[in-house]
C-alpha cells in the first residue's frame, strides 16, 4: 500500500491574508508544515494556487485551480487525476506544529475506514473559539463537527486520511446546507452515511488561523 501526504495551500485566506507565506521565526508557514511532513518519509506534495508558493517546492508542488472552494476539493482534484497512490493524508497548511506521529496515526486508522481523522482533548480556552473545530465521536467513529461553543466534545485537528474510494463518495454525494454553514467539508461524508474513523493523538501546538495565532506561536517558540 502506497501513501502520499497532500498539503492544500491557498495563498489568500480571509482571516490572515497571504497566510501560507506568513513568516514564523523567518520561515514561511507552508515551509514549516512541509518540512514536518517530510520527516515521515512519505512522498509529500503541496497543492498550490499561486506561483509564489509553487516556486518554494519545485516538483513537489502541484498547481490547482484557485477557484476550488476548500482544501478537500483541492485534494480530490489531484487524486487519480495527477497522483496515483492507495492512500492520502491531507495535512492542512496552517499546522506548523504537526508531528510525524499524528500523520502516521491517521494513516493507521485507514485500515478500518475509508476516511479517518485525528483529535486531541479540547483545551478549555478553545471551547468558545469558532476557529477551533469541535468533534463529537464514540467507539472510534465521528458523529458531527462544528465551530460553535460547546461544553463537551474534543478538539478536531486538520489532518484527514483518504482511501481512494472516499473520492467517489465525496464527489458524487449530496452537499447539504450544514457543510456551508459550518465551513466544514467533512460533514459531506457523515451526511451521506460514510464512516469517518477517528484516532486520539497528542498535540501541543498552535493552528495558525489569525494574526493573534501568529503572535501566540512566536511567544511559544521564542
Amino acid at each position: 500500500m502506497t501513501t502520499a501526504i497532500l498539503i492544500p495551500a491557498r495563498l489568500n485566506a480571509t482571516r490572515l491574508p497571504r497566510k501560507m507565506l506568513c513568516p514564523l521565526n523567518g520561515v514561511p508557514l507552508i515551509q514549516r508544515v512541509y518540512d514536518r511532513c517530510v520527516e515521515t518519509g512519505l512522498d509529500t506534495y503541496v497543492l498550490a494556487d499561486s506561483e509564489e508558493v509553487m516556486t518554494l517546492f519545485g516538483d513537489r508542488a502541484i498547481m490547482t485551480d484557485y477557484r476550488l472552494a476548500n482544501g478537500t476539493d483541492r485534494c480530490m482534484s489531484v487524486i487519480d487525476e495527477v497522483l496515483q497512490y492507495d492512500r492520502y493524508i491531507n495535512v492542512q497548511g496552517d499546522m506548523p506544529d504537526i508531528t510525524p506521529e499524528i500523520i502516521r496515526a491517521v494513516e493507521g486508522a485507514l485500515q478500518h475506514s475509508d476516511v479517518a481523522t485525528a483529535y486531541t482533548p479540547m483545551d478549555f480556552n478553545l471551547r468558545n473559539d469558532p476557529n477551533s473545530v469541535k468533534m463529537i465521536h464514540s467507539r472510534g467513529r465521528a458523529h458531527w463537527f462544528l465551530r460553535a461553543s460547546l461544553e463537551y466534545g474534543d478538539h478536531h485537528l486538520g489532518v484527514y486520511g483518504y482511501n481512494r474510494e472516499s473520492k467517489i463518495v465525496y464527489t458524487t454525494s449530496t452537499k447539504f446546507p450544514e457543510e456551508d454553514i459550518e465551513k466544514l467539508e467533512q460533514l459531506r461524508w457523515i451526511q451521506n452515511g460514510q464512516k469517518i474513523g477517528v484516532v486520539e493523538v497528542e498535540f501541543d501546538g498552535i493552528e495558525i488561523n489569525s494574526p493573534e495565532d501568529v503572535v501566540k506561536w512566536h511567544k511559544q517558540n521564542a
